[in-house]
Order: C-alpha cells, then sequence, then structure tokens
C-alpha cells in the first residue's frame, strides 16, 4: 500500500512555529493563507506523487517554495506565487458548451507544449489552468503579474511524464 509522501518538518521547530503564529495574529509574512490540499482517490493520488517527483526546481524564473501544509499533492514557486494542485475535482466549466465554443469570455481552452489547459480567470484577476484530456486534474493559479506562457512551458515536460493522456476518474 502506498501511502502520500509528506515534506518532513524537524519536530524541534513546531514550538517556535507555534509562538510566531499566535504572535502575528495566525497571518504569515506574505499575507498567502494555507493552500487546500485536494482528496483524490488511490489511482489519481499515485498519479499526482509522480508529477511531484518530476516537478522543476524553477518555474519562469522563481525558485520552488511549497506552500502550507506541506503535501505531495501541491506545489509552489515564488512567494509562493504560482500554486499547482493536483488531484482536484473536474472544475464545472469543462463541461460547459459555451466554452467548447469559445462563447465564455472567463474560460477557455487551449494547448501549451502538448498539454491541454482550461483557462480561467478569477475575480483578484489571477488565472487558474486546469488540464484537460489527462488521468488526473492538475490546477496551476498564476497571478495577474506573471507570464503564464512561461508557467505553462515550464510545468509542460513534468505533466506530460507522470500524467498520461486520458479522461480522469
Amino acid at each position: 500500500m502506498h501511502f502520500l509522501r509528506h515534506r518532513r518538518r524537524p519536530l524541534a521547530a513546531l514550538p517556535a512555529l507555534a509562538v510566531l503564529v499566535v504572535a502575528a495574529g495566525c497571518s504569515s509574512a506574505d499575507d498567502s493563507g494555507p493552500v487546500a490540499v485536494p482528496s483524490p482517490g488511490a489511482k489519481v493520488a499515485k498519479l499526482c506523487r509522480d508529477l511531484d517527483g518530476v516537478l522543476p526546481a524553477e518555474v519562469d524564473g522563481l525558485g520552488r517554495n511549497d506552500p502550507e501544509p506541506a503535501s505531495a499533492l501541491t506545489a509552489g514557486w515564488g512567494g509562493p506565487e504560482i500554486i499547482l494542485r493536483c488531484g482536484v475535482s473536474r472544475p464545472p466549466k469543462m463541461i460547459d458548451p459555451k466554452v467548447a465554443t469559445g462563447d465564455d469570455p472567463d474560460a477557455i481552452g487551449g494547448e501549451v507544449n502538448g498539454v491541454q489547459w482550461l483557462m480561467e480567470k478569477q475575480d483578484d484577476g489571477s488565472t487558474r489552468f486546469t488540464t484537460a484530456s489527462r488521468r488526473a486534474y492538475v490546477q496551476v493559479t498564476v497571478p495577474a503579474d506573471l507570464d503564464t506562457a512561461g508557467v505553462l512551458t515550464g510545468l509542460a515536460p513534468a505533466v506530460k511524464k507522470a500524467i498520461p493522456e486520458g479522461i480522469a476518474d
């Protein structure tokens, strides 16, 4: 039986971390909150662990900086500005006929280096991309001030290597 790989944190740092969280009023220095970790089935979780093992150390010039809580199903680059979540549910827009015909201005489909993506503009100006036609849904959120093409180009080889083409469960 396989279990999700968790990045290890030194136990001695836990008391200091608790003091900092309380002193900071439960906020982080970069004002980013915790990232929701998906909870996919066993097959998708294995694919996501495989993806975590081949993700690049740098994307569009930003070094890897994974969000909290630590999980093989999430990754980040930058502050982290770029957030990847693997094993998410299929976005409702993915089955919306308006997206397929290009009639939805907030969601369109496209391909970058052999990986198909659904692109959805978010209210905060960021863009959320979700893989299509892959056995697991991989979601990447990119802030408005970053080059989305550079991000997707940087992630495409890892997605192609770890997440086979097909329909996600």
